[in-house]
């Protein structure tokens, strides 16, 4: 039902776009269209009917996003942080590990430098 609902969605979309695009501008816009009425559709009426029909479409279009997002989150259960409690249980404190081997113990005289490497060669 989703997958169909959505499917309808875009072509009302596509539809609406069409339909706007179709339309007669008629704030200048840059200076572009809105010329002479030399196209298939002319006259009052068609201006009316494409009005109606951006309208209805628009309308369309409202109607199935509201669906669309009343039907996905349908499946989720609301969750609440209070109803859900604790993350997770605190356990028994474990004692700490025992290392393997001693610490090691610091020199007590200074160790001599180690003598200096030959270059290499390259």
């Amino acid at each position: 039902m989703l997958i169909l609902l959505f499917v309808v969605h875009v072509l009302i979309a596509v539809g609406l776009i069409g339909v706007v695009m179709l339309q007669k501008s008629e704030g200048g816009a840059l200076g572009m269209g809105g010329g002479g009425m030399t196209g298939f559709m002319t006259g009052r009426s068609t201006a009316n009917l494409l009005t109606r029909t951006t309208a209805i479409l628009g309308a369309l279009f409202f109607v199935t996003s509201i669906l669309l997002v009343l039907l996905s989150n349908s499946s989720r259960a609301p969750t609440s942080i209070i109803d859900q409690g604790a993350p997770f249980a605190p356990g028994t404190p474990s004692a700490p590990g025992i290392p393997a081997a001693p610490f090691p113990v610091a020199p007590t005289q200074p160790t001599p430098p180690a003598p200096p490497s030959a270059p290499l060669a390259r």
